[in-house]
């Protein structure tokens, strides 16, 4: 029987196809190191990963196992830039620190790219990106939208689609235009995750599976944090928990609120299949965005429903063939033979939440469905800021991020009536 997350619901097709899943013993006894890291996905692997490189002495610990959260289950697009748009930030912020904000995130596009190569990772890595639209009022954002990044931000790699051209791109007609996005790509999300563990590993990173952290706090100028199983002192911390932090860290919790996403994999459609032809992965104009992409061995990768509440749904496969069905009607009858689902963290600007939460704590978290790319190059820049550099870091710990109005108890109830409003106006 499948190894099944004890957090997140089914069994993924990254699961089934991702090869050897080293297991990483749990802590055992008290220790110390220069850094402590909680939290085995994407940020904290590619923190100890760095650290370890440069003979920092670093300690991670992850409550499940590496892959277990977001990191391993999620979309698998890179996108390009930040959330937001480059005008939107622009709009915002002022085009020098939109500008610095979208060069970070290309940078952190290369070095996703390049690390896996460098470290011969193989994450199946696939090229394209297609943002379509479903309501006609948005065609002329979109139209609007590649010139606006080549001429200011520098980005040559969008076109605007028609309608035509969406559909023959597509292999579907449900959609009024788009932009294709040809800088960027997709990737196999559990494989990054395993190779960068391995990588963190033989640096020297002591990496420790199903240990959860009890508690964080400073003692004498230290950081400890403990664990059902030892005490970690250090010098510093990274908080990287993302979605799943629980109650551990306040100041995280009140700024990080988890939702839940879900995927199906369907059979292989064939190579005859007209659905994506060119391989691209998909993103569409809904505030409840459906993500889809093909993989590696011609399946359907199809991510739509979302949750705003706790609790693991019983019929993923059911409601992705539904959403399917909308956009494919040739395939309102395919086989699903994987669903799955996670939760991944956002914030209420939809922007990353990085900040020092106490001396010599900085917890990052909060990438809002944009984390493919962003929380590993997080990583690195938190190693920076071990290293003496803080400078980058700084311009995701800049952004105002507000917490969640409502405190603990009621913030869920009303995200749950926003997010419920907005998928209705998807609607309308």
């Amino acid at each position: 029987m499948p190894y099944q997350s004890p957090i997140s619901p089914g069994f993924s097709w990254y699961e089934d196809t991702a090869g050897e899943r080293p297991e990483y013993g749990a802590l055992d006894g008290d220790v110390s190191a220069d850094v402590v890291i909680i939290g085995g996905g994407f940020t904290g692997l590619s923190a100890a990963a760095h650290l370890a490189k440069a003979g920092t002495n670093v300690v991670l610990i992850e409550a499940h196992r590496f892959g277990d959260g977001a990191s391993g289950r999620n979309g698998g697009q890179l996108g390009t830039g930040q959330r937001a748009w480059g005008e939107e930030l622009e709009a915002e912020l002022g085009l020098t620190r939109a500008r610095a904000l979208f060069e970070l995130a290309e940078e952190a596009k290369a070095h996703l790219l390049g690390f896996a190569e460098a470290n011969g990772i193989e994450i199946d890595y696939a090229p394209g990106q297609m943002s379509v639209v479903h309501k006609k009022r948005y065609l002329a954002d979109y139209r609007a939208h590649p010139d606006v990044m080549a001429e200011r931000f520098g980005y040559p790699h969008l076109n605007f689609m028609n309608a035509a051209e969406t559909a023959e791109r597509l292999g579907s007609n449900r959609y009024f235009g788009g932009v294709r996005d040809t800088g960027t790509g997709h990737i196999h999300p559990l494989k990054l995750v395993i190779g960068t563990a391995r990588v963190a590993a033989d640096a020297g990173a002591q990496l420790h599976e199903k240990t959860r952290a009890t508690g964080i706090a400073n003692h004498g100028g230290k950081v400890r944090v403990t664990t059902p199983s030892g005490t970690i002192t250090a010098q510093k911390a990274l908080i990287a928990v993302n979605a799943y932090g629980g109650n551990l860290e306040p100041e995280s919790a009140s700024h990080v609120m988890p939702i839940g996403s879900f995927i199906g994999a369907t059979v292989p459609l064939g190579s005859d299949s007209p659905v994506i032809p060119g391989g691209e992965a998909v993103d569409d104009s809904r505030f409840v965005v459906r993500y889809f992409r093909k993989s590696k061995d011609g399946r359907l990768l199809f991510g739509g429903r979302e949750i705003y509440a706790p609790g693991n749904p019983q019929d993923i496969a059911v409601h992705i063939r539904r959403q399917i069905a909308e956009i494919y009607p040739a395939l309102k009858d395919v086989e699903i033979t994987h669903s799955w689902g996670g939760y991944v963290g956002i914030t209420m600007p939809r922007k990353p939440f990085v900040r020092e939460v106490m001396p010599n704590v900085i917890s990052a978290g909060g990438y809002s469905g944009h984390g493919v790319m962003l929380s590993n190059f997080v990583g690195k820049l938190y190693a920076e800021t071990v290293a003496g550099n803080r400078d980058r870091l700084k311009l995701f710990e800049d952004l105002k991020i507000p917490p969640f109005p409502g405190g603990r108890r009621l913030r869920a109830p009303l995200l749950f009536l926003a997010l419920n409003w907005y998928a209705l106006r998807d609607r309308i």
